[in-house]
């Protein structure tokens, strides 16, 4: 799934390319993918793009308050064509959900893969309008420490992995870079959020802002069909079951769930003890 980093650069790249042109197309192929009516995205059409900006995991295309915004999901993604085509998509046929064409002949497909259809398309003219951002909480970017902190020990016995991707607490990350960060931290993913001091606060905090920032500088100006292979290629532990942790050696490890799983380097975040896998046993902490 896109997090902050890859939606942070799909937003910059979109700005340089699109900011100043028209849609002069916008149909939507995958009914499902489209949450709202009112206005239509025919009302896209005409509209001038002024912004792009990024809300959480959200993209936010604004054209004369109008905004077009995506949530790529799990499996959705952008597809930028310098020379769009401008044929019709049949309907319920292929993995294009959305394309649009602007005015100098440039464009975008929205694609999603696999059968669980999640992409989700809202054309509205207030983003909190849009129940995901409506609900956010604040970013990594601009979120302060004692803020952070504030956060963490409100959460209870809420464990740090579960924290950390909740949108609702920070925007904007998710499965993948809460491996990451808690790693940087060499923090166990089920250490209690509350149980921080204020050293663990520190050290947490720093992971999550320099690890993000290093994923987005990594990204800069890359074309968009190579933010995928470069947010894979600069993963330290994440999706690597049974490799090297890096900064150790040992074997990367991975406890599973029913519709995800996550990532650690026992000898970095626990001490050397293998959490067990929740599915079966309780967990060690």
């Amino acid at each position: 799934m896109p997090e902050l980093p890859e939606v942070e650069s799909l937003a910059a790249f979109l700005r340089e390319r699109a900011v100043g042109h028209a849609f002069v197309r916008a149909d939507i192929t995958a009914i499902s993918a489209l949450k709202t009516y009112d206005p239509p995205i025919s009302a896209m059409v005409g509209l001038l793009i002024d912004d792009v900006q990024r809300h959480g995991k959200f993209l936010d295309i604004s054209a004369q308050g109008v905004h077009l915004v995506i949530h790529l999901a799990r499996a959705g993604w952008l597809r930028w064509k310098e020379e769009q085509s401008t044929t019709l998509v049949r309907p319920g046929k292929g993995p294009i959900a959305l394309r649009t064409v602007l005015d100098d002949g440039s464009g975008f497909d929205l694609t999603e893969a696999g059968t669980q259809k999640k992409l989700a398309v809202y054309v509205v003219r207030d983003v909190t309008e849009v129940p995901g951002i409506a609900r956010l909480g604040p970013d990594p970017f601009t979120l302060s420490l004692e803020d952070f902190a504030k956060i963490l020990k409100g959460a209870g016995r809420v464990q740090l992995k579960g924290v950390l991707r909740n949108q609702s607490v920070i925007a904007g990350i998710g499965n993948a870079y809460s491996d990451e960060i808690l790693h940087v931290a060499k923090m166990s993913p089920f250490k209690p959020a509350s149980n921080l001091s204020e050293d663990e606060l520190q050290v947490l905090y720093d992971a999550m802002r320099e690890t993000l920032q290093d994923a987005v500088d990594r990204s800069a100006g890359l074309a968009v069909q190579d933010l995928k292979s470069e947010k894979k290629s600069g993963l330290r532990v994440h999706g690597r079951k049974g490799e090297k942790c890096p900064v150790c050696g040992d074997t990367v490890r991975e406890v599973s769930f029913a519709d995800s799983s996550l990532q650690y380097c026992a000898t970095c975040q626990t001490g050397g003890k293998p959490l067990a896998d929740r599915r079966l046993s309780k967990l060690l902490k």
